[in-house]
């Protein structure tokens, strides 16, 4: 959407790329739409995360989950409408620069440094924030050291509060699939973040580990960490969310809490494959 621009001094207009100032909402999706070539991927989304909430982002297959993940962290350029958190522009920025500022997220499939150790994984989304110049780290000056005590001290209590602190030592192809999980997620909030994307961490969990889950992501979101979810486990995501949007063919058919997404006839079609009369 166009911004307007400032007519003067007393004009309340937001400057290009800036939202209106609202507390309360952390990131905004503005008619985003994108294309690849003739292919509509997104069709004008918009919605807003709250600072603070556990935020889930659904839909079947397709629908354009991920895709909307990815221009919010930099690996797509929207074709048009704006991205903002905490009331700036995304669009143009770089990947790194979206994680300095306080954008985290997991993946579909986990990405982790296989022969590094739990440790070395999660100090590497430590690094993120330290400020060791190349001579300082190549001369092992003292900022070197302080940051790598900082930097494993503050991994070791990550590992701790995802639950796999004793697997520390153990490189992380090691791991089972649901400590990998947990890893990825330990490393994403080693950068600090002020809202963490989750990219179906549900996925291939047996029923005790999804229940763990649950308890992790309400322990993140209490430490003031807000939660984007996109997870295809209907029960997850109705027993952990504050707020859903359900997206289906990259077009937004629903808004609200788990009671209201859960009851709507638009939704029931999209799961079920009937026509929205039908449901």
């Amino acid at each position: 959407m166009d911004e307007a621009a400032s007519t003067g001094p007393e004009s309340d207009a937001a400057p290009a790329g800036k939202s209106a100032p609202d507390s309360d909402v952390l990131l905004e999706m503005d008619n985003v739409t994108l294309r690849f070539g003739g292919v509509v991927a997104l069709n004008g989304i918009s919605f807003a995360l709250r600072k603070g909430e556990i935020f889930g982002l659904i839909g079947p297959n397709g629908a354009g989950k991920t895709t909307c993940f990815n221009a919010m962290t930099g690996v797509y350029r929207p074709t048009s409408g704006q991205i903002r958190f905490q009331g700036q522009s995304l669009i143009g920025k770089k990947k790194h620069e979206i994680t300095r500022g306080g954008i985290a997220r997991t993946f579909q499939n986990v990405r982790l440094f296989p022969e590094m150790t739990a440790l070395e994984n999660v100090m590497v989304g430590a690094d993120a924030h330290f400020k060791t110049s190349v001579i300082s780290a190549l001369f092992r000056l003292p900022r070197f050291w302080r940051e790598e005590r900082e930097g494993r001290a503050k991994s070791m209590e990550l590992l701790r509060f995802v639950g796999i602190e004793h697997r520390a030592g153990e490189v992380s192809r090691n791991l089972s699939y649901g400590e990998q999980r947990r890893l990825e997620i330990a490393r994403a909030l080693a950068t600090n973040p002020t809202l963490l994307c989750l990219d179906e961490p549900a996925a291939g969990f047996n029923p005790a580990e999804k229940e763990d889950l649950l308890g992790l992501i309400r322990k993140i979101r209490d430490t003031g960490v807000t939660v984007l979810l996109i997870e295809h486990d209907m029960r997850l995501v109705m027993g952990v969310t504050d707020r859903i949007v359900v997206l289906e063919f990259g077009k937004k058919i629903a808004e609200g809490t788990p009671a209201e997404v859960r009851d709507n006839p638009a939704v029931i079609a999209a799961y079920l494959g009937v026509p929205t009369d039908a449901a």
